[in-house]
């Protein structure tokens, strides 16, 4: 939007400037051929030259009649006293074409550098309070995991980039000492769920929830995670990555999407959960 705002501003300051310059042009076109007064008054003046006059006349003559003529109009020195220079008024005088044209180039390329800068600090501007990159409320713990059970398991939550699956309380002594960042997402973990982040950690692609094995399977290289992110099979370095969690006082889960935690290693199986049904992206292993 910025960008289109910038690129009407420049369109139309050259359009500024191709008038100005025609109308420049036209002044200029209109005053040529044209005679002042003072002129025109003396030609009227003038010695007639008309073919009497030179055929009775030699060219001697001629020039000493117009010699005459003209020293007579001469004002003897000293007769006025000289007028004091004054210099003319630069706005009296204008702007010539060039300063125009240069003048209307710099003021584009400012105001160009000026719609980009502003665009670069849009662009690093801190995010507001909401949205991805910001601490989120998903809402009370009880509304989560009916929300869980509704999606067949999973729980998407667009604003934050996350799925939001359960945690078996059964599990949470393999938690404490197989996830090193316990620590950080141990309220939401204790609460029963789990945030997990819906990117790929091999390449980044974006992993669904498979409803037949209960698992999150990429479609793009078969990486495989079970229903809490841990890696299962398929190229992924790592398990899925995951945001730290709280839970409030009003028993409400709070989610940092501002912070991403790396995921477990290769062969952290904290929950023991196999596939419980076919798997939907073949490729695979476990």
């Amino acid at each position: 939007m910025i960008w289109f705002i910038v690129a009407i501003v420049v369109l139309a300051i050259i359009g500024l400037v191709v008038v100005g310059a025609s109308l420049r042009r036209r002044e200029t076109d209109a005053a040529y051929g044209q005679l002042a007064s003072e002129t025109i008054k003396r030609d009227r003046s003038a010695v007639d030259l008309s073919d009497e006059v030179v055929a009775t006349s030699s060219g001697k003559a001629l020039e000493a009649s117009v010699r005459a003529e003209r020293s007579g109009s001469l004002v003897a020195a000293g007769a006025t006293a000289p007028v004091a220079y004054v210099p003319p008024d630069p706005e009296t005088i204008g702007v010539a074409r060039r300063q125009f044209l240069n003048r209307g180039i710099v003021a584009m390329f400012g105001l160009g550098l000026s719609g980009f800068g502003a665009a670069c600090i849009a662009f690093l501007w801190p995010q507001g309070a909401s949205g991805f990159g910001s601490k989120i409320n998903v809402g009370r713990i009880a509304d989560i995991q009916a929300a869980i059970l509704a999606g067949g398991g999973f729980f998407y939550v667009p604003e934050g980039r996350m799925w939001i699956t359960e945690y078996p309380h059964a599990a949470l002594e393999k938690a404490k000492t197989g996830y090193g960042f316990y620590p950080q997402v141990g309220q939401g973990l204790e609460a029963g769920v789990v945030a997990l982040y819906q990117t790929c950690p091999h390449l980044g692609c974006r992993v669904p929830e498979c409803g037949t094995s209960q698992w999150f399977e990429c479609p793009c290289h078969g990486s495989q995670y079970n229903r809490v992110g841990e890696k299962k099979g398929g190229p992924s370095p790592r398990g899925m990555d995951r945001f730290p969690m709280e839970v409030s006082a009003a028993d409400e889960l709070l989610v940092d999407t501002g912070v991403i935690i790396q995921g477990p290693p290769i062969g952290t199986n904290t929950t023991g959960q196999e596939a419980e049904g076919p798997n939907c992206i073949s490729g695979g292993s476990h």
